[in-house]
């Protein structure tokens, strides 16, 4: 008999789906079919999943995955995230073919944990920007609104599980990636803290970024930081482990909290009217579960900071296009242009000898200025501006000795439409628009804190705005049993885009 698909997978999230395959109610091979199906309904539509291995996800649910929390649940996997043998592009035409032969060791983690990998979820380019529409594959629609932006850079992840294909995607979080996707499309993300989950392979030296996922309920989010977390060794960070698995944070209301609020970015400016009263909402409930809400935020010089976070962010767009020198180097070719022309130009080459033979530019605008820009900069550059955003961490982290947490908008309008962020427009302009819209996540990325988007308020129009939290180092327990008393005060599992 052919597997059939679940008639209920709806009412569960990917918690409740491993707890039905435990008890045997559910077959993974139902869960897979199920899965399959939405894909092959929905995504047509909303471009979420950009590669699938039908066969690969069918056998594992035959032959029986590991015995983990998450055993037999299906899940999408964000295309950055290297596995051995299978090909991860990372949004990019110059990867299109790239099958990395190494996998990260939080992949390992996710299938130890039981999963089901079915698929892989579109991603901008190297996840450099906050919308996801790669050249390679196309945008990601907006489930609630097809003409609008998913956010990114794991837009593939968060609108797959808006619209229903699963209950829970992986996905990383550089300076908002997480948080960013899951306030435009209404589902909750949780970035951790710096050092609480592994980086092996290290993508970078920085530590930015950080690995977790996108998902309809606080508990799933819980439970797969619960498989997740934990250092590699020889890790350049580490977290203090919690004292109980991080799930139990649901079991309870958290005591009254002292929370900070702004509707004002960090360079003074207003946010939309949507995103103000979407926060000024989320005050309302925090005071009515019994918390004190105060009208403040750290002192910080928000024009200098965005300056620095760029200075950063362009030497990580500037270290790939070295990785790719250094890869290229036995090639006598590459050999010769480089000792002539110098690294720069020789990436011009092998950009150009690659549009030819695939017909797109290698790389994108947005790229190719942020390498620019860390190529006229000197290594003093880079030191001088990581050392403003230390200075600027640790006034958040006094600012959090007297407050529990920092409440905000995530970004500074809803959703965009599809093509607002113009990589073509001036560099400048295209600039501004990304700290005008991207205004509150890279604080805690660089800092280090743990913080979540919480899809508490739709406006007018249907779109989902998110609330933004920021905790103190280390505090994931603290943001997911506030998380958790919200999601039963004001519940928005219910709610689904047509």
């Amino acid at each position: 008999m052919s597997p059939e698909p679940f008639a209920a997978f709806d009412d569960y999230d990917a918690v409740g789906l491993a707890r039905l395959v435990a008890t045997g109610d559910v077959e993974p091979v139902d869960l897979v079919e199920t899965v399959i199906g939405r894909i092959e309904d929905t995504n047509p539509s909303i471009n979420a999943v950009i590669a699938t291995d039908y066969e690969a996800a069918r056998a594992l649910a035959v032959e029986g995955p590991p015995a983990g929390a998450f055993s037999g649940v299906p899940i999408l996997i964000k295309d950055l995230m290297p596995v051995a043998g299978e090909k991860a592009t990372f949004g990019s035409v110059f990867f299109r073919d790239f099958v990395p032969d190494f996998t990260s060791e939080v992949m390992v983690r996710i299938h130890q944990a039981g999963f089901i990998p079915i698929g892989r979820t579109n991603s901008p380019e190297f996840g450099l920007l906050p919308t996801t529409e790669p050249t390679l594959y196309g945008p990601t629609r907006n489930p609630w609104d097809l003409s609008r932006s998913s956010g990114g850079s794991s837009g593939g992840a968060a609108a797959a599980v808006a619209a229903g294909i699963v209950p829970l995607a992986q996905g990383s979080d550089g300076g908002g990636s997480i948080r960013i996707p899951a306030s435009a499309c209404g589902v909750f993300g949780l970035k951790p803290s710096r050092g609480r989950n592994p980086r092996l392979p290290a993508a970078s030296s920085d530590y930015l970024s950080v690995d977790l996922g996108v998902s309809r309920s606080v508990r799933d989010s819980a439970a797969l930081l619960d498989v997740i977390h934990g250092p590699e060794p020889g890790s350049g960070y580490w977290t203090p482990p919690p004292s109980t698995p991080f799930v139990e944070a649901l079991d309870s209301d958290p005591p009254p909290r002292t929370i900070a609020f702004s509707i004002r970015d960090h360079r003074g400016q207003q946010v939309h009217p949507d995103c103000a009263e979407g926060i000024l909402s989320t005050v309302e409930l925090l005071e009515g579960l019994g918390h004190r809400v105060v009208e403040a935020s750290p002192s910080l010089d928000g024009e200098v900071m965005a300056e620095a976070f760029m200075e950063v962010w362009a030497a990580l767009a500037s270290g790939v296009f070295q990785l790719i020198l250094d890869v290229a180097e036995e090639r006598r070719l590459v050999r010769l242009t480089r000792r002539v022309l110098g690294d720069w130009w020789t990436m011009k080459v092998i950009a150009r000898l690659d549009r030819r033979r695939s017909g797109l530019d290698a790389f994108e605008p947005f790229t190719w200025g942020l390498a620019n820009l860390s190529r006229k900069r000197s290594p003093a550059h880079l030191d001088s501006a990581k050392t403003v955003l230390q200075q600027a961490s640790h006034k958040t982290g006094e600012f959090l000795v007297e407050y529990d947490f920092v409440l905000t908008p995530v970004l500074g309008s809803p959703p965009v439409a599809l093509g607002q962020i113009d990589q073509d427009q001036g560099w400048d302009e295209l600039v501004e628009d990304l700290l005008t819209y991207v205004a509150f996540t890279p604080l805690a990325n660089f800092a280090g804190f743990p913080a979540m988007s919480v899809p508490l308020h739709w406006n007018d129009s249907g779109l989902p705005i998110g609330s933004h939290f920021m905790g103190r180092f280390g505090d994931e327990f603290g943001l997911l049993q506030l998380a958790g008393q919200m999601e039963r005060a004001r519940p928005w599992a219910g709610r689904r885009p047509t």
